[in-house]
């Protein structure tokens, strides 16, 4: 099969790249991202009109803006034709916070101990260099809606609370989140985000520690009872499949005081729905075990308030669906050998798909996110925008 060429200006694309790796925007304070991205789309010839941010921050509070939202029509002859979304989210994690990111031969690293931002400024730039690609060279097209999403770090905000009619309903969609542009990605991982709220009572640690009651000692308990039971990391029980951690504990004030409160938050997941409950619900007896385990001297235990809900359902979509077909082909024009697979992570297309809405998962050459060894690929990153032109135009 002889390899298509789609022309990208790719010196263009990875200084786009590098201009956004700089700028920093954690998960609700993604503005200045924002206006940064709205001055490059001005620049590749997008119309003020065809730009708007919704109000989806109206429900996330603290944050500053809401998704930002770009309506470009088709071309002469595809006018009428399918609407196809591309999107990809504006926000890093907090690892982030100040990286200076630098090229080193055919990649893109950060300098310092902080991670890179790749995840998903890979996407951010590849969907600009798209846009710019496609209105510079004015190449055929149909309607495209471009989406660039909030919050999705800590929870797939944006993309949780975006409206489709917002989005003038695509037909299809593709979400630019990973590594190798070869391997579509048709599936993604469920998970309940739970938190245990666990009431000791206070005393002194040193005149009467007796007469408290431990929350430090409660959740060490709970913790320690659900790893002991196979259901903390890694959790493999028959041949059902998950994964759960415990991602902060705080509480306490004193070293001479009796912690009479903790706050524990965690995660469960699992690509079976029903295995999720299963895992969230060791938690939830675990601490409840704990707390009736651990009494003061007259004989009163501690108490649980435990919550938990779905983060987001997991999803696996068919390999004959429309967005799968799709890219699978416009990846094989393009010699990429490509493949599908099922993530483990959460990805703003479980949402996309939740809502009715096709949408697979491409990469951008973003490596080892959430690390200090955080890397962008430059070959995989512009065989990602050559992608995306590949899908818009196909």
């Amino acid at each position: 099969m002889p390899k298509t060429k789609i022309a990208i200006d790719s010196k263009r694309a990875v200084a786009h790249l590098l201009d956004l790796l700089a700028i920093e925007g954690l998960s609700g304070k993604e503005g200045r991202v924002a206006k940064a991205v709205r001055a490059k789309l001005l620049e590749a010839g997008c119309k003020p009109a065809w730009m708007r941010h919704d109000r989806v921050h109206d429900k996330l509070p603290g944050f500053e803006i809401g998704n930002l939202i770009v309506r470009i029509p088709g071309t002469d002859g595809l006018a009428r034709a399918g609407r196809r979304l591309f999107m990809g989210h504006l926000d890093t994690v907090p690892l982030c916070r100040g990286a200076r990111p630098v090229r080193r031969g055919e990649r893109i690293t950060s300098t310092g101990e902080t991670a890179l931002g790749g995840d998903n400024r890979t996407a951010v730039a590849a969907l600009v260099t798209l846009v710019e690609t496609l209105l510079g060279g004015e190449l055929p097209h149909p309607p495209l809606t471009v989406l660039f999403t909030v919050g999705e770090e800590i929870g797939l905000l944006g993309a949780r609370h975006v409206d489709l009619d917002d989005l003038a309903r695509p037909e299809m969609g593709f979400n630019i989140d990973g590594g190798n542009p070869a391997e579509i990605t048709i599936g993604a991982i469920g998970a309940d985000r739970w938190e245990a709220n666990v009431r000791g009572r206070s005393s002194h640690a040193g005149v009467a520690p007796e007469r408290g009651i431990s929350a430090a000692l409660i959740a060490s308990r709970a913790i320690a009872d659900v790893a002991r039971r196979g259901y903390f990391g890694k959790v493999r029980k028959g041949r059902r499949e998950g994964t759960s951690n415990v991602g902060t504990l705080r509480g306490g004030e004193a070293s001479n005081q009796v912690t009479d409160h903790v706050l524990v938050r965690g995660e469960s997941r699992s690509h079976i729905p029903a295995f999720i409950d299963e895992i969230t619900g060791a938690y939830r007896d675990a601490f409840e075990r704990a707390a009736a385990s651990v009494t003061s001297d007259r004989g009163v235990a501690g108490a649980i308030e435990f919550r938990a809900e779905r983060d987001y359902d997991s999803f696996r979509m068919s390999e004959d669906a429309a967005p799968v077909e799709l890219a699978m082909r416009a990846a094989a024009r393009l010699r990429l050998e490509p493949r599908t697979r099922i993530a483990n992570g959460g990805l703003d297309a479980n949402y996309m798909n939740a809502k009715g809405l096709p949408t697979v998962t491409l990469g951008a050459g973003q490596h080892s996110p959430h690390t200090v060894d955080e890397y962008v690929d430059l070959r995989e990153f512009v065989d990602g925008c050559r992608l995306l032109v590949a899908i818009a135009t196909a």
